[in-house]
């Protein structure tokens, strides 16, 4: 699939140059001497003490793959504002319209946040385009050094359904509807290609996920990383019980 979706595309400037043909090989590789950048909690981040136990297991599958793995991360200090800046102003756009008509309608959080996109200014704006051009490089002179960065894919284990978010994570209390994300967000304004991979179990049976970053463009290598995991641990073929 992704061989169809993936190759160079004018209507885009961030397309790879090369054909999608390459993502029809097979995924094997030796990783031997690879290096790898371990993060539990991506710098400070609150991350559930469940999530921490299953995956500090697994660093040594990494390890006996052959890759070479040490602590560390960017700095991702000002990744939060700008993710909040841009998702602010996102909703703005789409749902700002619809508040005058249809507020009793929409969702709090959806409300919430767009408001706080009708209330930024072009200056905020400006600033949290320079930021994201400095986090970019940062996190690319840190790549540079380590070929993939290893962290969880979610702060806490599945929770329950009639839940609609996470506000506390072991005892911090978090400021917004979706800071219980920030694994994922802080990921997602560098634009490097990432996969989660399932990773192990807590104690009581819920799925814990691994969070495999990759450097720019190299989702082929991300997918070679994530392949080669989910063969040694073999995780993705169990399933978690079903409830009642």
């Amino acid at each position: 699939m992704l061989s169809a979706m993936a190759g160079p595309d004018r209507r885009s400037p961030i397309a790879i140059a090369e054909s999608g043909d390459r993502f029809r090989a097979p995924l094997g590789r030796d990783f031997k001497g690879v290096r790898i950048a371990w993060s539990r909690d991506l710098g400070g981040l609150p991350v559930d003490r469940r999530v921490t136990k299953v995956l500090d297991a697994q660093r040594a599958t990494l390890e006996a793959l052959g890759c070479h793995v040490e602590d560390g991360q960017p700095d991702f200090a000002e990744a939060r504002q700008i993710f909040q800046v841009l998702r602010a102003l996102n909703f703005a756009t789409r749902y700002g319209p619809l508040l005058a008509k249809h507020r009793h309608q929409m969702k709090d959080t959806v409300i919430w946040n767009t408001e706080e996109g009708l209330k930024l200014t072009a200056r905020e704006i400006g600033e949290v385009d320079v930021q994201r051009t400095r986090l970019y490089h940062r996190v690319r002179e840190f790549m540079e050094r380590h070929e993939f960065l290893l962290l969880p894919a979610a702060q806490v284990p599945p929770f329950d359904v009639t839940q609609p978010y996470v506000t506390e994570i072991d005892g911090v209390r978090l400021p917004t509807y979706i800071d219980w994300m920030r694994v994922c967000s802080d990921i997602t304004v560098t634009g490097l290609p990432a996969i989660s991979v399932p990773a192990g179990f807590t104690d009581d049976g819920l799925p814990v996920g691994l969070q495999i970053v990759g450097r720019h463009q190299d989702e082929w290598g991300v997918l070679q990383l994530a392949h080669a995991f989910e063969q040694a641990t073999g995780f993705g073929r169990r399933r978690p019980p079903l409830a009642a």
